[in-house]
């Protein structure tokens, strides 16, 4: 039997990495993550996500940092406030894994992104008599695929940011 559940913003969230200098990790963050997972425990192939992001929430530690990635040189938050994945194929993996294959909509361009979710939890029961799951997914995904190609070349070579961006959704989910 399906069940809805509703990812919980409050408790869920999107975080990302990216080289930087080609020496260095930068890390961030996304908040206002919501969104629906139909769960098929009988059949995990009719399992179906859909979720979106608010971009505008991007959180990087660094103010002037966060306010470029918002401008038009990244993200473009003014014309594309908004990413979605919706999910086109669920597979079952080892145990509580599963492989999600999935469209991805960034800055306006959408494109299939796989995640590898893991660490699916059992049902539990919260303090308020609500029924929660939780899980992690993760993947990566190339920046200069979705439109965002701003860069910088590096005196000695190669760039300031990396193409390669590897993402990860923590999500808590409430039974609708």
């Amino acid at each position: 039997m399906k069940t809805t559940y509703q990812i919980d913003p409050a408790h869920s969230g999107v975080h990302f990495s990216i080289r930087h200098l080609m020496i260095a990790t930068v890390r961030g963050s996304f908040s206002g993550l919501k969104g629906t997972v139909v769960q098929d425990p009988d059949d995990p192939s009719a399992t179906t996500l859909e979720a979106e992001v608010d971009v505008n929430t991007i959180n990087t530690n660094d103010e002037k940092r966060d306010g470029h990635l918002k401008s038009p040189d990244f993200f473009d938050t003014a014309q594309y406030p908004v990413m979605t994945y919706k999910s086109t194929k669920v597979t079952a993996g080892d145990g509580a894994d599963f492989t999600i294959i999935g469209d991805l909509t960034l800055h306006g361009v959408t494109k299939p992104v796989t995640l590898n979710v893991e660490e699916v939890s059992e049902e539990i029961t919260d303090p308020w008599g609500k029924a929660r799951i939780g899980a992690t997914a993760k993947g990566k995904l190339k920046r200069t695929d979705f439109g965002l190609s701003w860069n910088a070349a590096l005196e000695a070579g190669g760039a300031m940011l990396g193409d390669e961006v590897k993402i990860e959704f923590d999500i808590q989910l409430v039974k609708a």
